[in-house]
Parts: structure tokens; C-alpha cells; sequence
């Protein structure tokens, strides 16, 4: 048996593991969790094919951190991030009557063909009174399984359309007067031994790569417990247009790698993005999650050989 394996813990959970290494790659979790982290679907844990785990989950800095997710940390004034919400000049303040939720609503298509798994769900977003803002289609594709590499990836594409009467108005923290916090979108919380690990783009490395613009973005760090590095690539997809050179609403990097690992190509780093009524927000990003320490040479022409 070569192919994928893919179980679905109804209510709970759906897994994609590798028969061949003994490896469950992911588990995408849907039960609702607390309403004071924002519930909302997440991957954790999420491992190398040498079964590494490279999410971290509920770190006691940030209960609201899980794994691999999707957020929103300021929608037209509410925060579906969790926690404290920012408020310049004040800091980041308990603020419950501000945080919603993302809720599963069902699931499209749950399949296995060979070493391709496809996730493909259906979500809406609520402020914290419970009002539909938004319905969201997400797909989420395990591929190219290549053990001899010790890589595989996952493609995650999320359309979000707004259900309200008016514009939805996508923020962060930086938005909001804070600088260099501009998460929003797509995060990925790396486990605690990744922190200071290496930040690495296709012009440089460092921290000094946040709020920056290229079409990837990647993280290297040092497992505990077992020997070994690890690497996790984020790409965009070529329509994501993350330059704004098409027009479309740039997207910024939001990378820290202390206090804690942390990577989301956000859509609304410096400027608000503002999606009309009935409008839909279409984004798809590749996440490579490989076993060893990968050099820039090594992700670019790790792209080369798989393209969109």
C-alpha cells in the first residue's frame, strides 16, 4: 500500500498519514474549543515524514495559537485571531465582546487518490454576536509525497465571501497603529525549539525580512527531543499577485523567529483590505514541510521542480 490514508473522527477531526513511513502528516481539527481563542478549524499537529512535529499548540504565550489556521485578527472590528485585541494607544486589552469564531459548516469532499488527500469544506464566520458575516469555501490538498526527499506539501485555497450589507474591512494590529504586527490570514505557530531559527527568502535571510514582499518565504529550525532540522516553506500562488502589480491587494510578510517561530503572508500588513458586499477573496498558498536543514538554493529549486 503506497497511497494516502485519510480517516475522518466525525465531529472531531480529519488525518492524513503516509502508510508507507508510519507517519500521520496532519490532523485538521474542527470541533468548536473556547470562545475566548476564537474557534476555528486548524492543522496541528503537523509533521515531516520523519514524523517531526513542526506546529505548536495552545503555547502558554498565546493560547489562541494552533498550529496552521486561518485568521482574521481585525475584521471591521472584531477579532476571529483570539486573545486580547489591539487598540492603539492602549495596548492589547481584554476585550471578550470582540472575538468571534469561524464555524465548520460541512464538508464538501474527503478523499484519497494514491498520494493525493483533499479536505474541501464549507465555513462562516461570526462576530461575536453571532451574525453570518461571511461564508468561506476551503480546499486542502496533500501532495507530492516524495520520501527519498523527505518533503511533502500541502496547497491551501480559501474563497471568502461577504455576507454582509456592507464592506468587510480586513486589518491588523499594524493597521491599527502598532508596528511590525501586522498578522492576518494564513499563520503558522512553529513548535518552542524553532524559535531563532533561520528566516530565509529569495534574497536574503533574517528577521528583517518581516513586512517585506517576495513570492516565498521560509523557516528552518532545530527539533527537540530527537536530532535533526526541519524546514517550512510558505509559497504564493502565481493569481495571489502578492507584488500588486496586477492590481490586486498586495500581500505582506509577517515573520518572527523570537520571541517565538511564526510565519503568515498577511493580507493586510501596512493597509486595510476592503471587500465589498457579495465580493469574494480568493487566496491559495503551498506549504512545504521538509525533513533537514534546507538552504535557499535548496527551496528554490525544490519550486522549480514543482510548479502550480
Amino acid at each position: 500500500m503506497t497511497g494516502l490514508r485519510l480517516v475522518h473522527a466525525h465531529g472531531d477531526r480529519v488525518t492524513v498519514a503516509d502508510p508507507v513511513t508510519g507517519v500521520e502528516l496532519l490532523a485538521y481539527v474542527y470541533r468548536p474549543e473556547a470562545a475566548w481563542e476564537a474557534p476555528k478549524p486548524y492543522i496541528h499537529p503537523l509533521r515531516t515524514l520523519a514524523g517531526d512535529v513542526v506546529t505548536d499548540y495552545r503555547p502558554n504565550d498565546h493560547r489562541w495559537h494552533k498550529g496552521l489556521s486561518l485568521t482574521a485578527s481585525h475584521l471591521s472590528g472584531a477579532n476571529l485571531w483570539g486573545g486580547n485585541s489591539y487598540v492603539h494607544g492602549e495596548g492589547y486589552l481584554e476585550l471578550p465582546e470582540r472575538v468571534g469564531s469561524m464555524a465548520h459548516a460541512g464538508f464538501d469532499e474527503l478523499v484519497c487518490e494514491g498520494d493525493r488527500a483533499v479536505i474541501a469544506e464549507r465555513l462562516t464566520w461570526h462576530p461575536y454576536g453571532g451574525e453570518l458575516w461571511a461564508g468561506e469555501t476551503r480546499r486542502i490538498e496533500v501532495h507530492d509525497v516524495d520520501r527519498d526527499a523527505g518533503a511533502w506539501a500541502l496547497t491551501w485555497t480559501s474563497a471568502i465571501t461577504n455576507r454582509r450589507d456592507e464592506p468587510l474591512r480586513f486589518g491588523s494590529p499594524t493597521t491599527a497603529g502598532r508596528e511590525a504586527a501586522g498578522y492576518t490570514g494564513l499563520f503558522w505557530r512553529g513548535p518552542r525549539a524553532f524559535r531563532d531559527g533561520r528566516v530565509l527568502g529569495p534574497e536574503g535571510e533574517g528577521p528583517e525580512l518581516m513586512g517585506t514582499q517576495s513570492p516565498w518565504l521560509a523557516l528552518s529550525g532545530e527539533h527537540d527531543g530527537t536530532d535533526g532540522h526541519a524546514t517550512v516553506v510558505f509559497a504564493h500562488a502565481p493569481e495571489n499577485d502578492h507584488s500588486g502589480t496586477r492590481g490586486a491587494h498586495p500581500a505582506h510578510w509577517f515573520v518572527r523567529n523570537e520571541p517565538f517561530a511564526g510565519i503568515a503572508p498577511s493580507w493586510a500588513y501596512h493597509d486595510e483590505l476592503e471587500l465589498a458586499p457579495g465580493d469574494t477573496l480568493t487566496r491559495r498558498y503551498r506549504v512545504v514541510v521538509a525533513d533537514g536543514a534546507w538552504e535557499r538554493e535548496d527551496i528554490a529549486e525544490y519550486l522549480r521542480a514543482h510548479p502550480w
